[in-house]
């Protein structure tokens, strides 16, 4: 959260959208509900452990699962713990993750397969 002319608190999203006066508590990497029509910030969810995510990019793009934890490495990259539906672990970046959702439950529609990784073996 930066603040503007006059000291108006804004928040940028990835996608380039500014919101006015967000709620205090959201931070970087938390995921906010914005109503398109008035622009207006609905509701957030934390980026913490036990919340759904999808991997946004890297090799396990589309997959989807529940953060387990975070490993902080000041100076590098930060890795996030996450364990998928089928109870398979995988760790990936911090800039892959992407919170869909509070809990296990996800506020978005998940792809064909629920975003389990299919395997050969």
């Amino acid at each position: 959260i930066h603040r503007g002319p006059k000291g108006i608190p804004y928040a940028i999203t990835h996608d380039g959208r500014t919101l006015r006066y967000p709620d205090p508590d959201v931070k970087v990497n938390d995921t906010v509900r914005v109503d398109i029509a008035t622009g207006k910030m609905l509701d957030y969810v934390k980026f913490d452990a036990g919340n759904s995510v999808m991997i946004s990019s890297g090799n396990n793009m589309g997959r989807v699962g529940v953060i387990s934890h975070r490993e902080r490495h000041p100076g590098s990259f930060e890795i996030v713990h996450i364990k998928d539906a089928v109870g398979h672990t995988f760790a990936t970046r911090l800039q892959n993750v992407f919170v869909v959702g509070k809990g296990s439950k996800p506020w978005i529609s998940l792809p064909k397969g629920n975003g389990i990784k299919l395997s050969i073996i």
